[in-house]
């Protein structure tokens, strides 16, 4: 009787034995024992505590013993979370499907949903709240402790996510709480987009993407098993129609056609051939696609505040590429070559602040033990023919012939004079770090015409060093495209301090999404997408 006629005082009484059993159980629990339903272990345990005291354990999710508009629309984020490049089984999805599921039964069979249940799903959704914002704002995966040359350092957590979800109950709103933790980055949401995208043409994906293997480069008018599959991938990928033809397995005109367009839009040499790299790209399933987009987003939660600023220069290893950014803007980008597999170049960030005029090359200990010295001993003349000198640490000259070439090493210097064939080029950029890696030209151009140039010890060569240096001394009107050239051309080094400090970030993205919300695949050089997505998927 008291359900039919006094509903009012039932749904007050019901919040407040609620109210009760959420004080209660969290009064019960164990410093040392972690906080669970269910077996289910809560991963924000301190966050729990904070929230329902300073709330004075009132129900969250919970009003007059049902769910929320807000629950569901939380349970959707959750859901929505895999265009994140997340996992939304982290956040107890399977769970509370079961849990509303019971809720919704319930309801058809007028049944009223237990108090223990309804505390336990209201500490399910705080819980998944706070570890979404968690791994939204500061990622999933620690970086530090990823193998690999990865100067990143785990970000911490500036949000205040008690508050955060405060102000989405306020707000009645879920999703826009959440996006104030996104990167602070186009791209990113861009990202998102191409996953949603990708998913739907996933569910559509009927095709065998067993890999298809090549011994060599196939060209238009031969004839390999492999063709069949990869004309079938060309057409899914709408980069083909369907047509006839007579051989199956023949590389026709029609097919080399779609290949050029295919290897134009994923970042490799449109040459119309079948080589191994084209081969890898068509190879990859909208699985694959997905699991590598997954990985760059999360490397994109990674990144440092240092994005933000007005002005950068952005290495994407992974992409060859250097970008120099003002105001978002993109005003230069240049072809570069990076570290060859095992000379990788490194991943972090620093500040640019001076330039090189006709540099020289100081070698390092190792190439003058391993390569300098054999060569000296076998040919007196090399030093001379390769433009070098032996100097003290301090910089005075030493006579060639007064050194110990067969000894284990020798205890001075050697450097390359400047000039057209210093392998630094005639500039280098410096933005000094620990790795000894900067920016600089180099004698040996043809090399920025190829698709693969992972080919230098780390450093990283840029293909148009004097418009590079143009754009970083534009606040300097007296350096003039002929001065530059002219300091570029010299005997002896020039060097000049910028008038500003330029943050330049190198980062090793496999994917990213433009600013039309295209999605961008390249090759996974260094072998690092695999490590960063098993733990992710954990």
């Amino acid at each position: 009787m008291l359900l039919s006629f006094a509903p009012g005082l039932f749904c007050v009484a019901q919040s407040t034995d609620l109210q009760d059993n959420i004080r209660i159980r969290l009064e019960q629990d164990q410093p040392d024992i972690p906080l669970n339903v269910q077996n289910k272990e809560l991963f924000a345990k301190s966050e729990i505590h904070l929230f329902y005291n300073d709330r004075l354990f009132l129900p969250a999710w919970i009003d007059n013993g049902v769910l929320t508009e807000l629950a569901y629309e939380l349970r959707f984020e959750i859901i929505q979370s895999k265009f994140d490049g997340l996992n939304p089984t982290d956040y107890h999805l399977d769970l509370l499907n079961s849990y509303f599921n019971l809720f919704e039964n319930n309801k058809k069979q007028g049944k009223p949903n237990e108090l223990d249940d309804l505390a336990s799903v209201d500490f399910l959704l705080s819980d998944a709240f706070f570890h979404l914002a968690s791994h939204l704002e500061i990622g999933k995966v620690d970086p530090s402790k990823l193998a690999g040359d990865w100067e990143i350092t785990a970000k911490t957590a500036k949000v205040n996510y008690n508050e955060l979800l405060e102000m989405a109950l306020v707000k009645k709103q879920i999703r826009q709480p959440l996006e104030t933790l996104y990167p602070n980055l186009s791209i990113y949401k861009k990202g998102r987009e191409v996953i949603r995208a990708m998913d739907e043409i996933r569910k559509k994906d009927t095709l065998n993407w067993k890999a298809v293997k090549i011994s060599k480069t196939i060209k238009v008018g031969e004839r390999d098993g492999g063709v069949p599959n990869l004309r079938e991938r060309l057409a899914f990928w709408k980069y083909l129609t369907p047509y006839s033809f007579e051989d199956e397995k023949e590389y026709d005109s029609t097919m080399f056609s779609a290949v050029k367009e295919f290897q134009l839009r994923n970042g490799l040499e449109p040459d119309g051939a079948l080589g191994k790299n084209t081969v890898n790209a068509l190879n990859q399933s909208p699985v694959d696609l997905i699991d590598k987009a997954s990985v760059n987003m999360e490397r994109l939660r990674w990144l440092p505040d240092t994005l933000r600023g007005a002005e950068m220069i952005v290495v994407n290893i992974a992409n060859y590429q250097l970008d120099y950014l003002s105001n978002r803007d993109t005003l230069l980008s240049a072809r570069v070559i990076v570290g060859k597999k095992y000379h990788e170049s490194p991943i972090f960030s620093s500040a640019m602040s001076y330039i090189v005029f006709s540099p020289y090359w100081n070698l390092p200990t190792s190439i003058v033990r391993n390569e300098v010295m054999p060569a000296v001993r076998k040919n007196p003349n090399y030093l001379a023919q390769k433009n070098m000198e032996v100097v003290t640490f301090s910089g005075q000259h030493v006579d060639p012939s007064t050194v110990n070439w067969s000894g284990k090493s020798i205890p001075y210097m050697v450097r390359q004079k400047p000039g057209e064939n210093n392998s630094l080029g005639l500039v280098k950029f410096m933005f000094p770090n620990e790795h000894s890696v900067y920016i600089h030209d180099t004698p040996a151009r043809s090399l920025f015409t190829r698709e693969d140039r992972a080919l230098s010890h780390g450093c990283i060569r840029i293909q148009n060093p004097a418009a590079f240096a143009e754009i970083l001394l534009k606040n300097d009107k007296s350096w003039t495209p002929e001065k530059i050239n002219a300091a570029m051309h010299q005997s002896h080094e020039q060097i000049v301090k910028l008038d500003r400090k330029i943050p330049v970030v190198l980062l090793y993205l496999t994917f990213w999404a433009d600013s039309k919300g295209l999605g961008h695949y390249r090759q996974d050089i260094y072998d690092r997408d695999a490590e960063v997505l098993v733990a992710l998927r954990k």
